[in-house]
Formats: C-alpha cells, structure tokens, sequence
C-alpha cells in the first residue's frame, strides 16, 4: 500500500534539472540548461519592494492588490488592443501557479487536453496532475524554422476535447503562432466549445515587434481563453515568484477560491514590485531585448558554423533548439558534455520523446561568457556524443 497518490508517482522528474543537479556539484561550469536570463531586477521594482516591507505585512486580497490588477488591465489592453477588466485578473504566486490554477479550475479526471509540443514540461504536467489525459501535436523543422501542422492539429480538437495548450512563443523551440493560426484555432475551438489556455510568459521576448501575437486581439469577453503570464522573464524576475491569470470574468471566483486553498494570497511586497514594473519597467524591457538581440546573433553566428549542428529559427523567447547529428541520448549526452566542455544544457528528450535528438541552449547571457561557453563547446561537443 502507497502512501501518497497514483497521480504523484506517476510524476516524472525533470531531467533538465537532472542534469544541472550534476553540473551544480562540479567547479567551473558554465550553466545555460535554466530558462533564466543572467541580469538582475531593475531598481524600480527592489525599492518598490523596500518600501513596501516598512509596513505591508498583512494577507492580500486572493485575487490581487486592486491596484496591480488595474495596472495589468492597462498594460494588457494597451499592448494587445483588447478589453481586459479587472474581474479577468488574477494575481499569482508565478506563471507556474497560475498554470496549476488553471488546470484545478478546468479539469475533471478523464478530460482530454491537446498539447502543442514539443514544450516546457512543467505546461503539460501541471494539467495531468488533476487527471486530465494529455495527448501532442508536435512542431517540425522544415528549411530552418519550426511549423506547426494545423490540419493535424484541428482534427484532434473534436467536441470531447475540453482544452488546447499553447505556448506562444515555445519553450524551447522559440515557434510562435501567427496571428491567422490564432484565428482559424479560435474560430474552431469556438464551434466545439473548447478552452483554450495560453501560456503567454514569452509574449514580450519576440524578435519582429513589442510583442507576439496574442488571442486576446482577436477575442470576445466570452471567449473561453485563458491567457497565463508571469513576471520572471521580460522583467527578469524570476526569483521574486509573481505572475497573472486573465480568464474570463466567470471564473473570477472560482480563481481567487482556489487562490485561497493554494497560497491564500501573494506577498504584498512583491505585487507593490510588480506594480512599479509595470509602471516604470518599459524601458527596462527595451533593453533586455536589444541585449537578447546580440546574444541571438552572437548564438546564430557560432552555432551555424559547426559540424553536425543543425541551427533552427526561433522567433521569439530566449533559446537555442538545435539538434546535433549523431546524438541518439541527450540526457547522456549533455551530462557528458559538462566533463568534455564545462558548459551545461538542457536535453531535448525533457520535452517529450519527440524532442530526443536536440537540446536546448539559453542565450540570455552576457556576451563575454556566452563567447566562452561557444569556445568550450566547440571544442568539446563531438566528444561528448
């Protein structure tokens, strides 16, 4: 007799972290395996947070600071043309949370939920811990950049299936929907009365505008989207554990309901950093952008110049998927090459099985040290296979 559930043994763990667990215990390696960017929180947010500690001691509201979430219903109508309320916002503990919310406020066990793979594990795992049975529609590099299938993809989506999971833009492909993708999905999903949930923590980090392309351009108040978001990657705060959830106005409840049987609420300090992100952070994600601008092509430029790699568009977030000829295991591989070249990345197969072959490289680094893991790369990879 088990002691703890069937859903939780059947959790696999995380072979990214599996492999940084080992890169973590050796000296001198250079770690690019997390979705992390190495710059430090703007000042607006950690003096928001300083002030904030002299006396916002006290539970939250479930939901959120009514001032953050105003904030987030600007900054979401402004960037995406849309008519977002305060009743769609709720403030989470992370996109993580927010994801997990997402899947307890949707799913029954049994419910059938498509992913768009290959993806963050986290995305899919978070639905298939309240029981709901996952099944992929994989991307596929075809001349250089990734496509999804459209036609395979709608023919899954028949009136039994309750959600759609979309990661626009992909970790770790860097894919990102078009915006007549979106439409043709949201127009099919309408008619079968599907949900869509939009993992949307990358909409800042698109390499061809402000923003990626985002449903809630194209969508009514009634509309069954739900668009989760996080602080952690365009305004690097990825310690400070806060994100968003904007659904429609029905489940304002139920959120704030499950809010309170998850984490009652987020600290009030973080959402006051959070408010002055969004109130003084635009220049910040500027320049993050223009740095991640010279680490893609600094990343394109050196990995498209090696043997056996083959080199493939991203159009948005912060990574590198590239396959390697000739590598068959890639958790091997990559803990390998922690010895043969110091550098640490993540292996493709921990984004699904169809992912075996690649892994996955975050560029979000200070030019200096990603030229040095480039060197120690080159020098090392062929040796790790």
């Amino acid at each position: 007799m088990t002691i703890y559930s069937r859903r939780a043994a059947a959790l696999s763990a995380s072979l990214i972290r599996e492999v940084a667990e080992t890169g973590m215990k050796m000296y001198d390696i250079i770690p690019l395996w997390f979705g992390e960017g190495q710059w430090p929180t703007a000042m607006p947010a950690i003096k928001a947070a300083r002030a904030a500690l002299d006396h916002d001691h006290f539970y939250q509201p479930n939901s959120g600071k009514p001032a953050l979430r105003e904030a987030l219903c600007d900054y979401m109508n402004r960037l995406y043309n849309c008519h977002v309320t305060p009743p769609s916002i709720t403030v989470t503990g992370s996109g993580m949370q927010g994801l997990m919310l997402t899947a307890q406020a949707l799913c029954d066990p049994a419910d059938k939920v498509i992913v768009i793979g290959p993806v963050w594990p986290n995305l899919a795992e978070s639905f298939r811990i309240v029981g709901a049975d996952i099944s992929f529609v994989h991307l596929s590099a075809h001349q250089g950049r990734w496509q999804l299938d459209m036609d395979r993809l709608l023919g899954l989506l028949g009136d039994d299936v309750k959600a759609v999971l979309v990661n626009s833009p992909n970790n770790p492909t860097g894919w990102v929907m078009t915006q007549s993708e979106q439409d043709i999905l949201l127009s099919h999903c309408r008619r079968n009365g599907i949900w869509i949930v939009s993992d949307d923590v990358y909409s800042r980090l698109y390499r061809h505008g402000r923003a990626a392309p985002h449903l809630f351009s194209l969508a009514s108040p009634e509309d069954r989207i739900i668009s989760v978001n996080s602080f952690s990657k365009a305004w690097s705060m990825t310690g400070w554990r806060l994100g968003w959830v904007a659904a429609p106005p029905e489940l304002e409840a139920t959120l704030a309901q499950l809010t309170e049987f998850n984490i009652s609420c987020t600290a009030g300090f973080i959402q006051e950093a959070g408010l002055a992100m969004l109130t003084d952070g635009e220049p910040e994600i500027q320049q993050l952008t223009q740095k991640l601008a010279d680490s893609f092509a600094l990343t394109q430029s050196r990995l498209s110049a090696l043997p056996d790699i083959s080199f493939i568009q991203p159009d948005g977030a912060f990574y590198s998927f590239f396959s390697i000829r000739g590598m068959t295991d890639s958790t091997r591989f990559c803990k390998s090459l922690l010895h043969t070249a110091g550098v640490g990345l993540a292996p493709g197969r921990a984004f699904g099985p169809e992912a075996e072959g690649f892994v996955r490289l975050c560029y979000a680094q200070p030019a200096e040290r990603l030229k040095t893991a480039f060197d120690r790369f080159a020098d090392g990879y062929r040796a790790a296979l």
